[in-house]
């Protein structure tokens, strides 16, 4: 059970200070001090490639670029990549979403994942003119992936539920190979979706103890489903030659954080629906006046991040050895993937991808991708 490494696109810019558009209000401070065009984005797609992270996250969201898009002009800009795209059902047709995979399958030759986000913030939800409550979107997203897994299948698919109805769905040609489907949510009303329909399920980034919990009641529904599923998680990671100058590190980007910037984010963040937020959160409990290290909720996870940000809030900080360990203990809970970010996106892939990654290698850990030979001119 090797870990595979996975990286993050910032489609909604980047910078060298914790950059959240959606939740920080540009008024309070600087937004994205590097904008998420094409071209910025191809850098960082190049470098995950070529440091032997085998896919990207993208996420979506009004704050961000379109990920469907976004990936597939990034297609031809590498060459073994995988992208994983993060996309809400409900927001468009099942059959329209598994005719988009076979599609994408067949252009980029198989380098599809997709990432279920289901959605656990009514505002953003109603901006798309989703006006389901929490429990209910759960539940068209298990009629949602039954009818994309109907699809997959090659025949004509019918079904008819309590929000979706199909009748015939097909598509030119079944994606080779099926997409993987990656799922998060923490609620009661998502662990049984992830159970029946989760390759891999993602939890984002709490301390060992309350993952291990976690994965063990997923694993129960799948157990209970027939089905087997595998684990990753999201993190934030930021990793120097020693203890110490990472933790600087961390540091710095607490301290380009204002009082204000936190406060509004968490009256945000507080009302969010979303279970996981809401574990995300109480890490923390919005607390600035501590100091770095105070924000440490288990030894070098660090919850600065989720101060500002929504969705993951917390980061592997130390030494390139230290978070190795941590990656490590992950692991041994039965964590086999790892959707990572930094900011800047670009400078920290290259942090974690000359020093972490080969100390996983040293102790065996690693399959899959090696990083790609340096070609110049």
């Amino acid at each position: 059970m090797p870990v595979t490494l996975h990286w993050f696109l910032p489609t909604s810019g980047d910078g060298r200070t914790v950059v959240e558009r959606f939740h920080a209000n540009r008024s309070q401070g600087p937004a994205a001090q590097r904008e998420a065009d094409i071209d910025y984005l191809a850098l960082i797609a190049g470098a995950a490639e070529r440091l032997g992270f085998a896919g990207v996250l993208t996420p979506t969201g009004t704050w961000c670029e379109d990920a469907w898009l976004t990936t597939a002009a990034l297609i031809r800009e590498t060459r073994r990549l995988k992208f994983l795209v993060a996309f809400r059902p409900g927001l468009i047709s099942p059959t329209l979403a598994a005719q988009m995979a076979a599609t994408y399958q067949r252009i980029s030759g198989g380098r599809l994942l997709l990432n279920v986000v289901t959605g656990g913030d009514a505002v953003e939800q109603r901006r798309f003119g989703d006006w389901h409550d929490h429990d209910r979107r759960y539940a068209r997203t298990d009629e949602f992936l039954t009818i994309v897994r109907g699809v997959f299948g090659g025949h004509p698919f019918d079904f008819a539920g309590e929000h979706l109805r199909v009748e015939g769905a097909t598509v030119l040609g079944v994606p080779d190979p099926t997409p993987p489907l990656y799922f998060g949510g923490s609620s009661p009303a998502a662990l049984p979706v992830a159970a029946r329909h989760a390759d891999v399920y993602l939890t984002w980034g709490e301390p060992p103890a309350q993952v291990a919990e976690k994965i063990g009641r997923v694993r129960r529904l799948a157990e209970e489903a027939g089905r087997t599923v595998r684990f990753g998680i999201r993190l934030h990671t930021l990793s120097r030659d020693t203890s110490e100058e990472a933790w600087a590190e961390a540091g710095r980007l607490l301290d380009a954080l204002s009082p204000e910037q936190v406060r509004q984010a968490q009256r945000q963040l507080a009302a969010s629906e979303s279970v996981g937020q809401q574990r995300m959160v109480a890490l923390h409990g919005g607390a600035l006046g501590n100091g770095v290290r105070g924000l440490e909720i288990h030894p070098n996870l660090w919850a600065g991040i989720g101060l500002v940000r929504g969705g993951a809030g917390t980061a592997l900080v130390g030494s390139h050895g230290e978070v190795a360990d941590l990656i490590e203990e992950y692991h041994a809970l039965g964590i086999e993937e790892f959707v990572l970010s930094g900011y800047p996106h670009l400078e920290e892939a290259y942090w974690f991808g000359e020093g972490v990654r080969p100390e996983l290698a040293r102790r065996g850990l690693l399959g899959g991708t090696e990083p790609a030979p340096l070609s110049l001119p």
